[in-house]
C-alpha cells in the first residue's frame, strides 16, 4: 500500500465497510460510548465493533467489567494490538468537543511516539476524518482510488490520536512515524496519574486545524486502543463513556 496510509487507517478502511451511523444533531451532548449503561461481561453497546489488523495475529483483549460503581471498558495487551471502532458521521462544527475518561496500570518503557518501534500506547483515542477529494492533490487523490477499489472504502482522510505517552511532554503534536494522515496528540505522560480515572476534554476542530492546518471535514469514526505489539511489552487499561459536546471549554 502507499506509505500514505498506516496499518491502522487501513484496519479502520475495513472497519467502516458499512455506511457511517449518522447520529442526530440536535441536542448539546452526543453519546457514542456508552459503556456504562452495560452490563459487566456483555457484549458491546451497539455500532461497536473489533478492530483488528491482517498482519498482526495477536489481539488485545476488551471486556466490559465493573471499575468501583461504573461500567468500563477494560483493555489487557500482551505483545498485541487491535482495538474497539464506532462508525459514526459527526459534523466538528456542531459538537467540536470531545469528552472521555481513561485509566491507565502501567507505561511503556519503549514507547516513543517519534519512533515506529515505539509507536504503542497503553491508551488511545482515536478519530477519524471522511475523505473529501476537494482536499488533496492529484497523485494522493489516486492512491485513496486505489484503495477504495482493494478495500471497498475510502480510507479516513486524516486522524487524530489522542494517547497516553511514556516521555513526551503533554500537549505534544507530532505526526505518526508512519504516516503523516495521522497526527499523536499527548495528552498525558509518564507515572504520575497513573491508576487514577481521569476525565478529558478536546477540542477536536481546533486540534484538526493545528495539526493539518485546514478546517477538519465530518468525522467518520472513534476508536479505542491499547496496543504493545511494537515494543512487545505488556499495558492494562480502562476506558470510559465518550461523548462530543456543542460547549467549547478553554484548553491548554
Amino acid at each position: 500500500m502507499p506509505k500514505v496510509f498506516s496499518p491502522l487507517t487501513i484496519g479502520l478502511a475495513l472497519a467502516l465497510t458499512i455506511s457511517p451511523i449518522t447520529l442526530a444533531e440536535t441536542q448539546k451532548t452526543l453519546p457514542v460510548g456508552t459503556f456504562s449503561m452495560a452490563q459487566p461481561g456483555t457484549i458491546f453497546p451497539p455500532g461497536w465493533k473489533p478492530l483488528t489488523f491482517g498482519k498482526i495475529p495477536n489481539h488485545t483483549q476488551y471486556d466490559l467489567v465493573k471499575d468501583g460503581d461504573a461500567i468500563v471498558v477494560k483493555a489487557v495487551s500482551n505483545q498485541s494490538s487491535s482495538g474497539m471502532t464506532r462508525e459514526i458521521r459527526i459534523d466538528p462544527n456542531e459538537y467540536p468537543v470531545v469528552q472521555w475518561r481513561w485509566k491507565v496500570a502501567n507505561i511503556l518503557k519503549k514507547g516513543n511516539v517519534h519512533e515506529k518501534s515505539g509507536d504503542d500506547y497503553p491508551a488511545r483515542l482515536y478519530i477519524t476524518f471522511e475523505y473529501d477529494s476537494s482536499k488533496v492533490g492529484f497523485f494522493e487523490k489516486a492512491k485513496y482510488e486505489t484503495a477504495k477499489l482493494i478495500y471497498g472504502q475510502y480510507p479516513p482522510i486524516g486522524a487524530i490520536n489522542y494517547i497516553w505517552e511514556s516521555k513526551s511532554p503533554i500537549g505534544t503534536m507530532v505526526p505518526n512515524p508512519y504516516t503523516n494522515r495521522v497526527n499523536m496528540i499527548v495528552i498525558e505522560s509518564g507515572e504520575t496519574r497513573l491508576n487514577e480515572w481521569i476525565t478529558e476534554e478536546r477540542n477536536v476542530f481546533e486540534d484538526y486545524r493545528k495539526a493539518f492546518g485546514e478546517d477538519p471535514p465530518k468525522i467518520s469514526g472513534v476508536a479505542i486502543m491499547t496496543d504493545t505489539d511494537n515494543t512487545k511489552e505488556s499495558a492494562v487499561a480502562y476506558f470510559g463513556d465518550i461523548v462530543f459536546k456543542k460547549s467549547v471549554r478553554s484548553q491548554e
